[in-house]
């Protein structure tokens, strides 16, 4: 293998994943492809973990404002998901979630999925509380 530019996977500088997992069989549709939805379940893990740090407990996710699926995902690829959060409200935590894809067959990454999803701070009973300053 060479150590041309695009022969590896360009993953974001600097950053380490908020959740890293393969994509197996089960997640496939009948074509072969990873469900959307199964998409959509790591990028609600991933933003919830940091999530939950900021608000130093338990959240809930609220709403997923805008999801872009930009590539398909393939059974076997190494999927890692970044997480940055983009605003904090008063009891509310918005994350920025970026999914890419390592290729099993090649090892080229690609950027597959972008979504921003809002989570809540919830005390005990499941009720909004205030995201601590700080």
């Amino acid at each position: 293998m060479n150590n041309r530019k695009e022969d590896h996977c360009e993953l974001p500088p600097g950053k380490q994943p908020a959740l890293r997992v393969a994509a197996m069989p089960r997640d496939t549709n009948f074509k072969g492809d990873i469900f959307g939805g199964w998409i959509l379940g790591q990028v609600d893990i991933a933003g919830s973990i940091d999530a939950m740090r900021i608000a130093r407990g338990r959240v809930a996710t609220v709403a997923v404002k805008e999801v872009v699926f930009k590539k398909p995902v393939y059974m076997g690829d190494l999927v890692s998901c970044y997480a940055d959060c983009i605003a904090i409200g008063t009891t509310s935590i918005t994350m920025d979630i970026t999914v890419y894809a390592e290729r099993v067959n090649n090892g080229k990454c690609v950027k597959v999925t972008e979504a921003k999803v809002v989570y809540v701070a919830v005390d005990e009973q499941g009720n909004p509380r205030p995201v601590p300053k700080g």
